[in-house]
């Protein structure tokens, strides 16, 4: 087992999920921040669920490297598995268009760009790193993953520390946050964000236990990934519960607390953001093209191209609007998958 094996993967492993949702703070208020202190809650059983079917993901991937494998047909059987292989990539465009609208209101907020160019950018630069391969684009996104998880803690726990006192009045707000919640139940949330997650994230982390070189290696780059994605959650979760009052309007969390410890902070990691939002992209865009005209290469570029076109086109919509209405319905679709996984795990 190599060390630098295992960090390709979790980098890689977090890569996929530090998109829009995340790494703007959108997806930490709606299904975190919003239940207040039982955010907290939702933390502690999302971190059990997401350890478990994150490491089964890599590992079953990693088991079946050497033989053609449908991830979705060997959990769910013939039926219901061909029914999610072809749900999922249309998923996937949601959340696409939801990442590509991110990133043009960040470039409109922060750098005055017109929102429309900003969003034709993150579409073409999507469209672009899809077209390079898998193994070309998993070195790619592998380090830009470490860099953004680690604007985010420095970023939160820089606001933590200033703003701790801020606890004591964080029952004012509490009213305010419910109408951010995607559930009335905390657990519920903790299960439905699980959903989101991996049922999105099935097909690149298997293909990524694939390309381990041993199934400790996929082992460890899940658990890793899993914990450092967590820990990260907690304390942006932490972080906009203290500032709750200004956050609950704005679009974009994680640079409005960035702005209230630096400018100059807030300039880098919007930068940041905007990589993560790549990075998340185009691991997506991946997933949600490769099943498509697999043994016609140029009909299989035309279609990403298409994909690229239409995510362009839905992403001129409101960033947190899309958040609201798609998020929801994708961790709703994935329940029966994830339970899929593990009653199959467990026979």
């Amino acid at each position: 087992m190599q060390t630098k094996a295992v960090l390709k993967i979790v980098g890689a492993f977090i890569a996929f999920m530090i998109g829009s949702g995340f790494a703007t703070g959108q997806e930490i208020l709606q299904f975190f921040s919003s239940f207040g202190y039982m955010s907290y809650g939702v933390l502690a059983v999302f971190l059990v669920g997401f350890l478990v079917v994150s490491r089964i993901l890599l590992v079953t991937g990693f088991e079946h490297r050497e033989r053609p494998f449908d991830h979705f047909k060997y959990y769910c059987g013939e039926r219901l598995g061909t029914f999610y292989a072809w749900l999922v990539p249309v998923t996937l465009m949601l959340i696409i268009s939801v990442m590509i609208s991110a990133a043009g209101t960040t470039m409109n907020e922060f750098f005055g760009l017109h929102r429309m160019i900003g969003t034709t950018i993150m579409a073409l630069a999507v469209v672009s790193a899809y077209l390079i391969g898998f193994q070309k684009l998993i070195r790619l996104v592998s380090s830009i993953g470490p860099v953004i998880i680690a604007f985010a803690l420095l970023v939160g726990m820089l606001t933590v520390m200033k703003d701790f006192g801020g606890f004591s009045d964080m029952v004012m707000t509490e009213g305010a946050l419910a109408q951010k919640q995607p559930t009335s139940s905390w657990g519920f949330s903790a299960i439905l964000y699980l959903s989101l997650c991996l049922f999105t994230a099935s097909t690149y982390y298997s293909a990524l236990g694939r390309s381990a070189h041993s199934k400790r290696e996929a082992q460890l780059g899940a658990d890793i990934g899993s914990v450092i994605f967590i820990l990260a959650i907690g304390i942006m979760n932490t972080a906009i519960l203290l500032n709750a009052k200004e956050i609950i309007t704005i679009e974009i969390p994680t640079l409005y607390l960035a702005r209230n410890l630096s400018e100059a902070l807030a300039g880098a990691f919007s930068v940041i953001l905007i990589l993560g939002m790549f990075s998340s992209c185009a691991t997506m865009m991946w997933s949600a093209c490769s099943r498509f005209f697999v043994h016609h290469h140029k009909r299989n570029q035309i279609f990403a191209v298409a994909v690229g076109i239409v995510t362009w086109f839905l992403g001129q919509f409101s960033f947190s609007n899309l958040i609201a209405v798609f998020y929801p319905f994708v961790g709703y679709a994935g329940l029966v998958y994830i339970g899929c996984v593990l009653w199959r795990t467990l026979k």
